[in-house]
């Protein structure tokens, strides 16, 4: 393996044949050879300290392996020495066939080599807020209907502050099919044409991603927030949605000691290096069943810290969300699309019904009720239309109430 070591004459580089089982003294003798400073001038230490004025412990055990002390390839050993005037460069390692810098390097090397994956620190998106009546009717049929027992998901829809805050005030479920592990987006190209122009009508747009793990899902070696499957399609996800501010949101089910279970929400983004490294086709996108879902697997040589892998722990491709809940102008009570039980115009009867004692426009203020009339509507220019009127709850025009009350009565 090849240790660095960095002394006040810069960074240079030792090979150590034996790896881990190497032993300090074998690291002396190879800095001796390699670099040219005699073993019994060198002082190593782990700690760039030693470099310094302040004192710092070094590697006193020759015995020691390698191993031992948290050494590997590519790992960086500081050294210092007195008492010998070292020649201004170290003796040059041999020539080999495929040139002076010991192998031949590929453009794919030099590329991974400058790919460095490390913990993002903070989000683009400040905040997140969820519409409380939304969360709700997601959760409750996630909870009730499905049990957690497969994976579902949405699409969040709302409002992006000045300074990255981020407001949810509906989800729309596109088609889809779950899994314990898997959740297939079936999604409608025109379906989702008539749930943009009624955001557009609302002042609103697209701002994340929402969905829940299964409590039966792969467990693995441990714990973890997000499996590699998970990271990937919310990476597709973010780098499709094309804002800064994108949130993913994540709901499970947690059990207590006590055997409570409670339904708990978190919100995320994933780092930017994660979505370039989507971008640019990194990720491994076949998923087998001895993988680890803690890592995502890709197929060329990353860096993490000082070691070249290519498979990185998920959590460094997560960015935690604050999170907190609001309560909008949007009602959820009308029934949801894309779920079990199809979306017909009783429902429309049966809400004007429930809800006759409120203005029109109250009425009408739910994204659901408006996706089923959009159905009916011109979508250039009615649904936007009719959206705007709940967006500023204005009186809704005398046409379009007549509209719906026939629709309504219709069935």
């Amino acid at each position: 393996m090849i240790i660095r070591v960095r002394s006040r004459d810069g960074l240079e580089r030792v090979t150590v044949p034996d790896g881990g089982a190497a032993t300090v003294a074998a690291l002396h003798s190879r800095i001796e050879s390699q670099l040219g400073v005699p073993a019994a001038a060198q002082t190593l230490s782990l700690n760039p300290e030693l470099l310094l004025s302040s004192p710092a412990p070094f590697l006193s055990d020759p015995s020691a392996s390698l191993s031992s002390l948290g050494l590997s390839h590519g790992s960086v050993v500081y050294l210092s020495y007195a008492g010998f005037a070292r020649s201004s460069a170290p003796p040059a390692p041999p020539l080999t066939p495929a040139g002076s810098f010991g192998r031949k390097m590929t453009v794919d090397d030099l590329i991974a080599r400058q790919i460095r994956v490390s913990r993002q620190e903070a989000p683009h998106c400040t905040s997140a807020s969820f519409d409380r009546d939304a969360a709700h009717a997601f959760q409750l049929y996630v909870a009730e209907t499905l049990a957690f027992a497969v994976k579902r998901g949405g699409f969040l829809y709302g409002r992006v502050a000045d300074g990255g805050a981020v407001a949810v005030d509906f989800i729309y479920e596109p088609p889809q099919q779950g899994t314990e592990e898997t959740l297939a987006l079936l999604r409608d190209p025109d379906e989702e044409v008539h749930v943009e122009a009624i955001a557009a009508g609302l002042g609103m747009r697209r701002v994340g991603f929402v969905f829940t793990q299964a409590v039966g899902r792969k467990r693995g070696t441990g714990e973890y927030t997000m499996s590699g499957r998970e990271v990937l399609q919310a990476a597709e996800i973010q780098a499709e949605g094309a804002i800064p501010e994108w949130v993913t949101a994540v709901v499970k089910l947690e059990v207590a000691e006590d055997g409570a279970a409670d339904v708990h929400f978190e919100a995320f983004q994933l780092s930017d290096t994660c979505v370039r490294l989507f971008k640019e086709g990194w990720f491994m996108t076949e998923f087998g069943e001895d993988d680890d879902p803690r890592l995502s697997r890709m197929k060329k040589d990353v860096v993490v810290g000082v070691k070249d892998v290519r498979e990185v722990d998920n959590d460094f491709f997560l960015v935690p969300v604050k999170i907190s809940d609001h309560q909008g102008l949007l009602s959820s009570s009308f029934p949801i699309q894309n779920r079990i039980t199809t979306v017909a115009l009783r429902s429309l009867k049966n809400h004007m019904d429930r809800t006759k004692h409120l203005p029109f426009v109250k009425r009408i203020s739910d994204f659901h009720l408006l996706l089923l009339l959009s159905r009916f509507l011109d979508v250039n220019a009615d649904v936007p239309a009719l959206a705007e009127c709940v967006q500023r709850q204005a009186t809704v025009p005398e046409g379009y109430q007549l509209l719906i009350e026939s629709l309504a009565a219709s069935t």
